[in-house]
């Protein structure tokens, strides 16, 4: 009988600990990554919808752009799962490259722009309190991960883009070289 009870104090607790963390992040974290989204969310109306998408098109052109330019403006802008949305400019061989590149942007850029993917803030804060309890701070860090992130996440999409063209020839499947969007002819 006594396993049972700590059985379901320690499930109880467990969720205890959770809703300590949240309270935690409720008066740090939180407002941080809101004031952010409003912020994004503000500048994205300002510039117009239009011309962010008309950029997206034309940064489809060069692997470059594609998988390091696009990905990075994109996740800032439009955080993560909008950051995708952007792909629908891009010929149909260089979407799951995108998808591959955006992606992982997503989780790389967090230490500097917790805004991006708040739901897997928790990663980099587990990551930072290693740090900060050596008595480091988490800038460097933050930073170096995000250029790191930026590199890999451009070898992933165009390493991404080998694999779809070997697979669409040996599958026989011809991929669009050409962006089909609503409203374009």
């Amino acid at each position: 009988m006594d396993i049972l009870v700590h059985a379901a104090e320690w499930f109880v607790g467990l969720f205890q600990a959770g809703a300590e963390t949240f309270v935690g992040w409720m008066g740090s974290i939180v407002p941080l990554v809101l004031m952010l989204l409003i912020a994004m969310n503000s500048l994205i109306q300002l510039i117009g919808e239009d011309k962010i998408n008309g950029f997206a098109a034309k940064a489809g052109n060069n692997p470059v752009s594609r998988y390091l330019l696009l990905p990075f403006i994109g996740s800032f802008m439009l955080t993560n799962p909008m950051v995708h949305s952007l792909g629908r400019f891009l010929p149909e061989r260089y979407k799951p490259s995108y998808f591959a590149s955006a992606g992982q942007f997503c989780h790389t850029s967090n230490g500097v722009f917790p805004h991006i993917n708040p739901a897997e803030l928790f990663i980099w804060l587990g990551i930072a309190q290693g740090v900060t309890q050596l008595g480091l701070s988490t800038g460097p860090l933050a930073i170096r991960y995000l250029l790191v992130g930026l590199v890999m996440n451009f070898v992933a999409g165009w390493v991404t883009d080998l694999t779809t063209a070997y697979v669409s020839k040996q599958q026989g499947v011809t991929l669009s070289k050409v962006a089909h969007v609503e409203g374009n002819k």
